[in-house]
């Protein structure tokens, strides 16, 4: 049976982003490829977020939240987003993509892509605590790529 999974060929799992994608240092998102999504699923959303903030500012940093990815998706080139789907706001306060910026240390971040049984009718700019909680009872399958930065 085929994995679903989510890789970059910008980066390995738990490896280096390289610094252009950094928030301070180009900001370009980085390429991702979308691997074996499941049969029966309707729309793909993917949130990127920094755990490791919560010693720096307190909480998990939001740095893209993105939804209703066409199923049919096999990658988001580097900086760009497929023409169907819908970005939300980050905890920069910015619409779109906000790469990896950590204030103290290297930090862990991760790209969590989520299979769902339907389309989102979350409005364009929402938070990621509102795409979580219209994705509740929808996920089919989830899958994550993880990747370092240092300031």
């Amino acid at each position: 049976m085929s994995i679903f999974s989510l890789e970059s060929q910008a980066f390995d799992n738990d490896e280096i982003i390289p610094k252009k994608f950094g928030y301070k240092n180009g900001n370009s998102s980085p390429p991702l490829k979308i691997n074996h999504v499941p049969k029966n699923t309707m729309s793909l959303a993917l949130i990127m977020d920094d755990p490791d903030a919560v010693d720096a500012v307190g909480k998990v940093w939001v740095h893209w939240v993105l939804w209703n990815i066409d199923p049919k998706t096999t990658e988001l080139k580097e900086n760009s987003i497929p023409a169907s789907c819908i970005e939300g706001e980050t905890d920069f306060e910015e619409i779109g993509y906000g790469g990896p910026a950590p204030p103290d240390k290297e930090h862990t971040y991760i790209f969590r892509l989520y299979a769902l049984d339907v389309k989102l009718d979350s409005a364009k700019g929402s938070t990621k605590n509102q795409v979580e909680k219209d994705m509740k009872n929808h996920i089919i399958a989830e899958t994550c790529l993880k990747g370092r930065y240092s300031p």
